[in-house]
């Protein structure tokens, strides 16, 4: 497992893109929405890493509701995998809460899938994979 990106909620993404481009010295390489999630991203490049900035498109997606509640900030950390079908039968049989019973399509050509924040010291853990 490596970090793949960390994932930033955001009220206003170009405000935010401008931010961030001058955090990195660098624009970012991809803007995409993601019908399913409610949310419009983009992605830096920080090193190895990726920084993924999330903008609620909906009221009700989860983006949107962490924003209510926490307000603009970190909201997870992924981890790339290579096989996310093993790595949720592995993790759910060491007693993690796997929140989507199935791996999902999401930004960036990834499947995903979360593990519940209440399982991991408070934090929300994205596992992906490269969709091949």
């Amino acid at each position: 497992m490596k970090v793949e990106h960390i994932g930033i909620a955001v009220k206003n993404l170009a405000s935010s893109n401008e931010l961030f481009s001058k955090l990195f010295g660098q624009e970012h390489y991809k803007v995409e929405s993601v019908v399913s999630e409610g949310v419009s991203t983009s992605f830096f490049m920080c090193g190895e890493t990726k920084v993924e900035l999330l903008e609620a498109t909906n009221p009700e997606s989860a983006i949107a509701k962490f924003i209510d509640k926490r307000g603009e900030g970190i909201h997870h950390i992924a981890f790339e995998v290579e096989d996310i079908y093993a790595e949720m039968k592995r993790l759910e049989a060491e007693g993690f809460q796997i929140l989507n019973p199935e791996p999902k399509r999401g930004a960036d050509n990834k499947l995903i899938c979360f593990l519940h924040p209440k399982g991991t010291n408070g934090v929300l853990v994205e596992l992906c994979q490269n969709i091949k």
